[in-house]
């Protein structure tokens, strides 16, 4: 395997990478008063020495009241935890390892277990879901605080030794809420019948975190079409709208799109003739002309609902992947589920042994392993 483009590096401004393959953010919950500790640092690092190109950690929370919608997340301010991710960083880099935290602001999103945080949850227009009212409406003042946020904890992730930063604006948490139609009502400047109009948030905050870092340091940000409030909504029906929502971004400092899907080998749009059955990825690439990432069911034998409920062999996918990748289509491929399970996956594919791949197993959610 070691002449397959999987396993070819990858260069974009200060970031060398020996492969494609990209650890895929994935809460865990597991931070004690917000601080990452011992058993985060292990865990990352057992995904650098099993061969994962880049590391993205779960999502990290901003300063903010309500940043988080359940009580293990990360901070990424504040002296303990920084120290915590200093810890991790370190772990990773011995280990010869690459890794960026997802910098991240829940929103008015609920999470499983009830818990509620201490102020009121806020979005762009106190919504939670279209027509579903939770929390209350930022005002400028909260946006701009907010934009500030993002750019410290960019700041601090440069300023600890991290690789590379990601903001995560996909799956209908803050920065996608004002994306979503369905969510931002808002009359003001941050709002708009438009994708390009109601992206300016988002534009804000990658000019904020691009002025803190610098023109040289790497920086990612995760989308989606889907939300976790509604699987089948879209931004962006049509590649004109895509460029539109897009464009601003990177053209704002975004250095490489994360682009989430349900499963990678599905055609973004598919009723379009000429489009060689283009993933989202591959068209967010094609149209912006910035480096993507792919992520979605990678080594699952179903998406990622049949994941969860124990699905996954572990090699579903990979030939399909293999030629989406040596045609261009797209630059990097996060591996989720399938490496939080196996933390030696991308080892064993590299040396042929798909044979000894473990597949995703649901109860492996519950620990650090």
């Amino acid at each position: 395997m070691s002449d397959n483009v999987l396993f070819s590096p990858f260069t974009l401004k200060g970031l060398n990478l020996p492969n494609r393959i990209v650890m895929a953010p994935m809460t865990r919950g597991m931070a004690p008063e917000g601080v990452p500790g011992q058993p985060n640092a292990s865990y990352y690092r057992r995904r650098a020495e099993g061969e994962a190109g880049l590391i993205l950690t779960e999502g990290t929370v901003v300063n903010r009241p309500a940043s988080r919608n359940m009580p293990g997340i990360p901070f990424f301010y504040g002296e303990q935890a920084l120290a915590g991710w200093k810890q991790v960083v370190d772990a990773v880099h011995a280990a010869g390892g690459r890794i960026g935290p997802q910098i991240w602001h829940t929103g008015s999103t609920r999470a499983s277990g009830g818990w509620e945080p201490d102020a009121p949850v806020e979005s762009p227009s106190g919504l939670v879901g279209p027509g579903e009212p939770r929390g209350v409406a930022m005002t400028e003042e909260d946006i701009a605080d907010t934009v500030d946020a993002f750019a410290r904890a960019a700041a601090d992730a440069q300023r600890l030794g991290f690789d590379v930063v990601e903001l995560h604006g996909a799956h209908g948490y803050l920065i996608d809420q004002f994306f979503w139609q369905g969510t931002n009502l808002r009359t003001d400047s941050f709002g708009g019948k438009t994708i390009a109009e109601r992206s300016r948030f988002a534009a804000d905050i990658v000019r904020a975190v691009r002025a803190a870092v610098g023109p040289d340091f790497p920086l990612i940000l995760r989308i989606s079409q889907w939300k976790q409030q509604d699987y089948s909504a879209r931004l962006a029906e049509t590649p004109q709208e895509m460029t539109e929502w897009l464009v601003p971004l990177v053209d704002a400092g975004v250095d490489i799109l994360h682009c989430s899907q349900r499963r990678f080998w599905e055609p973004e749009f598919p009723n379009i003739d000429g489009s060689e059955g283009l993933n989202f990825a591959g068209w967010a690439k094609k149209l912006t002309g910035a480096a993507t990432i792919s992520v979605g069911s990678v080594g699952l034998s179903g998406d990622f609902f049949g994941a969860f409920g124990g699905q996954g062999s572990g090699t579903a996918g990979l030939d399909n992947l293999y030629t989406r990748m040596e045609r261009g289509e797209f630059d990097l491929i996060a591996v989720g589920r399938a490496l939080l399970s196996d933390p030696q996956w991308a080892h064993k594919v590299r040396a042929g042994r798909t044979d000894e791949l473990l597949g995703f197993r649901a109860e492996d959610l519950a620990a650090l392993k």
